[in-house]
C-alpha cells in the first residue's frame, strides 16, 4: 500500500517514524511535524469559524436598521482585522510544518530490504548470457547471489574500457581533457560519437513507439524549482551552479520534466502522463573522489535518456514495473547480460520509496556496474512542487505521483559494450539493433567493428 509523507504524519505518525528509521536516519523531526500540523489544523478551524461570522455580520448589514448599521460595521471591520492576523499565523505555521516535512524523506514501502547501505541490496532477477573469466568464476557467483545465471567461462582477459578506448581504439582521449577542462571529462571522435547517437536514437525509438511524449527540455532550472525535485542539501555537492545567478545545471532530464507542471493542477482524466526526455546531465560527482578515474563510465557530462511518468497513486506501483521493464527490453536489445537488484533502504536516497538499479556485468572488472536506475517518488516531488490531480466530477483533489528511470546513459553504455562485446582477436563488435541507426548517417561505420581490420 501507498502512503504519502502527510496521510502518515496525521493517521500513524509511528509508522512514519517507523519508515523512516529504515533509512538509518534520525526520526526526531517527525514529532515536531506532528505538533506544528495539529497546531495548523486547531488555527485553520478557528480561520474558518472566524471566516463564517465575518460573512453573516456582513450579510446583515444592507438588511440591518440604520441605529445598528454602524454598531454591524463596526464589528465586521475588527472580525477581519483578527482574520487577517489568524490567516498570517495560519501561513506561517503551514510554512513551518512545509518545511520539515519537505526535509523528511520519502516512506519506504514494505518490499524493500532494509540495511544501511548497498550491501544489503538483493538482487531479484538475472538476465542474459555472462561472459566470465575464468579467475573471476567465484567472484561472478558471489555477485549474483544464489540467481541461476547462465555463464561462460572464458581463458582470456577482455581489456577494460579505458583502456580499449583509448589505447586500442584510439577514439577517446581523457588526458587531453583533464589537461583542459579537468578530471572526468573526455574527447571522443568519429565511430565512437557515432555509436553515442545510435545508442540515444534505438532508446527514443523503443520509448516513443511505446506512446511516451518526447521531450528536449531545459538544460538548467532556478534554484526553488530544484529543491523540489531533489534533496538539495544532501546534493548540492553533486549538481553544478551557475555563478551568479539562482540556476543550476540539470542532471538529469528527470527534474526539468518532473517540473513541467510546477504549481499546477492536472486533470485526472489525463492522468497517466508519459514522458521520455533527451539531453545532457552535469554531475559534480565529488561523493566518487577515488572511483573510475579512468575511462567514461563516471564523468561530468554525458548524454541520457529518460523516462518519467505522473500517475495517479493507486497506479503508480504498476508503472515502476512498466518503467523498469522497458529499461530490460533496451538493454536485451543490446544483448548486455545485467542483474536488477531492489535498492536496501539505506541507499535509496531522499525522493525514492523503491528503486530498482539495472546492472551490467563487466568482465574486464569482474563486477556488476550500474546502468539504470528507477525509482517511484511517490508523492515527494509532487507535494513539494504543489502538482495535484484534480477530479471536477467530485472536486476531489490529490498530489500526484512521479516515477522516473534510466533509459540510456550513453557514455556508460558504451563502456559496456566495449567490455561485452570484445572478441578473442581484439575485436568490439556492435549491437546489431544500433546499426539501422549508424546506416542513416553517411560517415557512420558500416563494418560494426573495431579496429578496423587492414
Amino acid at each position: 500500500m501507498s502512503w504519502s509523507i502527510l496521510e502518515l504524519l496525521r493517521t500513524n505518525p509511528e509508522k512514519l517514524k517507523e519508515s523512516i528509521s529504515r533509512r538509518f536516519v534520525d526520526v526526531s523531526l517527525v514529532d515536531k511535524a506532528v505538533e506544528l500540523d495539529k497546531q495548523w489544523r486547531a488555527t485553520l478551524q478557528e480561520v474558518e469559524r472566524l471566516r463564517h461570522e465575518h460573512n453573516v455580520i456582513s450579510s446583515q448589514i444592507p438588511r440591518a436598521p440604520k441605529e445598528q448599521k454602524q454598531e454591524l460595521i463596526k464589528k465586521a471591520k475588527e472580525l477581519l482585522k483578527i482574520l487577517e492576523d489568524k490567516e498570517k499565523e495560519l501561513q506561517k505555521i503551514e510554512e513551518e510544518r512545509d518545511q520539515i516535512l519537505s526535509e523528511l524523506p520519502n516512506v519506504v514501502d514494505d518490499s524493500v530490504p532494509i540495511g544501511p547501505d548497498e550491501n544489503y541490496s538483493l538482487p531479484i532477477k538475472v538476465w542474459g548470457k555472462f561472459k566470465v573469466y575464468e579467475k573471476d568464476v567465484d567472484e561472478f557467483l558471489k555477485q549474483v547471489k544464489g540467481l541461476k545465471a547462465d555463464y561462460e567461462v572464458i581463458k582470456w582477459k577482455p581489456v577494460g574500457h579505458a583502456d580499449m578506448l583509448e589505447n586500442v581504439l584510439k577514439l577517446g582521449d581523457t588526458k587531453k581533457a583533464g589537461e583542459v577542462a579537468g578530471s572526468r571529462f573526455y574527447y571522443l571522435f568519429n565511430d565512437i560519437v557515432w555509436l553515442d547517437i545510435a545508442l540515444l536514437n534505438y532508446a527514443i525509438d523503443i520509448m516513443t513507439s511505446k506512446g511516451y511524449t518526447l521531450v528536449l527540455p531545459p538544460y538548467m532550472l532556478r534554484g526553488e524549482v530544484i529543491k523540489s525535485v531533489i534533496d538539495l542539501d544532501t546534493f548540492r555537492d553533486a549538481i553544478y551552479k551557475i555563478e551568479n545567478e539562482d540556476l543550476y545545471l540539470i542532471a538529469t532530464a528527470e527534474h526539468p520534466i518532473a517540473a513541467l507542471f510546477f504549481k499546477e493542477d492536472i486533470p485526472k482524466e489525463k492522468l497517466p502522463l508519459k514522458f521520455v526526455g533527451i539531453s545532457p546531465a552535469f554531475r559534480k560527482e565529488a561523493g566518487a573522489a577515488n572511483k573510475d578515474l579512468k575511462g567514461i563510465f563516471r564523468v561530468h557530462q554525458f548524454h541520457k535518456v529518460e523516462q518519467f511518468v505522473f500517475s495517479l497513486p493507486e497506479e503508480s506501483w504498476k508503472y515502476h514495473e512498466e518503467l523498469i521493464s522497458n529499461a530490460e527490453q533496451i538493454f536485451q536489445g543490446l544483448g548486455l547480460p545485467y542483474r536488477v537488484i531492489n535498492i536496501a533502504s539505506g541507499d535509496l536516497g531522499a525522493c525514492a520509496a523503491k528503486k530498482y538499479d539495472l546492472e551490467v556485468w563487466m568482465p574486464a572488472q569482474a563486477k556488476f556496474r550500474e546502468m539504470v536506475s528507477c525509482s517511484n517518488c511517490l508523492d515527494w516531488q509532487a507535494f513539494r512542487m504543489k502538482i495535484r490531480y484534480v477530479d471536477y466530477k467530485t472536486n476531489k483533489k490529490g498530489y500526484v505521483h512521479t516515477l522516473n528511470s534510466t533509459a540510456i546513459a550513453s557514455t556508460r553504455t558504451i563502456t559496456a559494450i566495449l567490455e561485452n562485446n570484445q572478441r578473442e582477436d581484439g575485436v568490439v563488435e556492435i549491437p546489431k539493433v544500433l546499426r539501422k541507426y549508424l546506416e542513416v548517417f553517411a560517415a557512420a561505420p558500416k563494418d560494426y567493428i573495431y579496429p578496423k581490420k587492414e
